[in-house]
């Protein structure tokens, strides 16, 4: 089950109408599968998640909608806008070596 759900997602987005609703879905799925892979532990472990992860899974969507054919010539493009990141740092699990 979705941490955040369809109509949440478009809430948040101000989206009316069906028409984007497949699309809107997929990039759920996709926010949801980058948050845990950086964070190194799936959002469907949390029991509940936590509000501030679901408003990461929110602005990812977003930001995913907004940039879908986004196409940069000459800038630095990033994966994931800095709140973003910002709001999943203190659940990230430990990723450095232990001094070896």
């Amino acid at each position: 089950m979705s941490s955040v759900t369809l109509s949440l997602a478009k809430l948040h987005m101000n989206i009316d109408g069906t028409t984007d609703d497949e699309l809107i879905q997929l990039y759920i799925d996709a926010a949801e599968v980058w948050l845990g892979n950086y964070i190194g532990k799936q959002l469907a472990n949390f029991d509940p998640v936590p509000a501030d992860l679901k408003l990461a899974v929110l602005k990812l969507v977003a930001f995913y909608y907004e940039q879908r054919e986004a196409v940069a010539f000459g800038i630095s493009m990033q994966l994931a806008p800095y709140g973003v990141i910002s709001l999943a740092d203190s659940y990230r699990e430990e990723w450095f070596g232990n001094g070896e």
